[in-house]
């Protein structure tokens, strides 16, 4: 399997890192062909549903999907806690520019 994930969920022996150690053991009941079969499924219905884009420039206009991974990236409570203080944050700058573009509108005003 060729999915860069793979090189977070192993440490340098190869053995899957502690949070990853379920899931480790499930994908290895799995064959190569099913991940393969369900990466292409999972492209047929993000193309299907517009889960694409297209580059400034492209004289084809080629529609390309999102890069995804069928492999689930696993974060350890710890990260993500860190993680979670950074999202939270950021939601509540969003809402408030939202908030004040949508009401006040003095983030459009020119001093």
């Amino acid at each position: 399997m060729s999915s860069p994930i793979f090189n977070e969920m192993s440490d340098a022996q190869g053995i899957a890192r502690p949070h990853y150690q379920a899931f480790d053991t499930w994908l290895k009941g799995v064959s190569a062909d099913t991940i393969q079969v369900k990466q292409t499924e999972a492209d047929l219905i993000f193309r299907r549903t517009g889960i694409t884009f297209s580059l400034n420039g492209d004289e084809g206009g080629t529609e390309r999907l999102i890069p995804s991974d069928l492999i689930p990236r696993i974060i350890h409570g710890k990260e993500w806690a860190h993680l979670e203080k950074g999202l939270i944050q950021r939601v509540k700058a969003i809402n408030m520019f939202l908030h004040d573009v949508y009401h006040e509108q003095r983030i459009l005003k020119t001093v």
